[in-house]
């Protein structure tokens, strides 16, 4: 469902990957850890492809980097749900707002789109916030509004971005627990993270990033 394969990319002042290999089969869950500045966002938006590799081959969903076009852009985006740390919640619209603009450039009808609002919200135990207003919601409701908006479209691959970075630890905990659930369903996680104690409660396959390469399996599971 994803492979990379012989990833090398830099930015104009700074190379970042050299030679990156990764597989995420239908359905499954991995880790991508490093440090900071490792290249986990980076990679990220290579599998979305807001960034394209120097040389080798991204391919997501049958979507190639190799010869996709940008028209073909916003059809790769729908398979996907991006989870970022800081939300990127529009704080002048409330949550039913935040998240039906996903779903209006699809042409959908109105009642679909409520449909499926509705179901996920109520996956993520929001329901009842979706007229509250971002700036009246806790660091933990807003993650979970940034988790229903990436679901909404129902997604193969859930790319979340330090997802649990900006929290606590009991609503991190609140966070992993429905991604998992997410995943449980049926649809595939990369889960970006520098928090190795979350990584080592998990048995999931384990990518770290380390000098322009992923190696795998670097941690050893309780």
């Amino acid at each position: 469902m994803l492979t990379i394969n012989n990833v090398a990319f830099s930015y104009p002042t700074q190379p970042v990957f050299a030679d990156l290999n990764i597989t995420l089969e239908n359905g499954e869950f991995s880790f991508l850890i490093g440090k900071s500045g490792s290249g986990k966002s980076t990679l990220l938006q290579l599998i979305y492809m807001n960034l394209l590799p120097d040389t080798g081959e991204v391919n997501v969903a049958g979507y190639s980097s190799k010869n996709i076009k940008p028209k073909d852009l916003p059809f790769l985006r729908r398979k996907l749900g991006v989870i970022f740390q800081d939300f990127k919640l529009f704080r002048d619209r409330n949550i039913y707002e935040n998240i039906s603009f996903v779903l209006e450039a699809t042409g959908i009808s109105k009642k679909e789109i409520k449909k499926k609002l509705n179901d996920a919200l109520s996956e993520v135990g929001l329901f009842h916030r979706r007229f509250s207003m971002p700036d009246e919601l806790s660091g933990g409701e807003k993650q979970r509004v940034a988790i229903a908006r990436a679901i909404v479209n129902e997604p193969i691959l859930i790319l979340a971005d330090e997802p649990t970075g900006n929290l606590d630890p009991e609503s991190a905990n609140e966070i992993l627990e429905i991604i998992m659930k997410i995943n449980n369903r049926g649809t595939a996680v990369l889960f970006a993270t520098h928090n190795y104690e979350i990584v080592k409660r998990f048995p999931m396959k384990i990518y770290k990033l380390e000098d322009g390469k992923a190696l795998k399996g670097v941690i050893k599971q309780k």
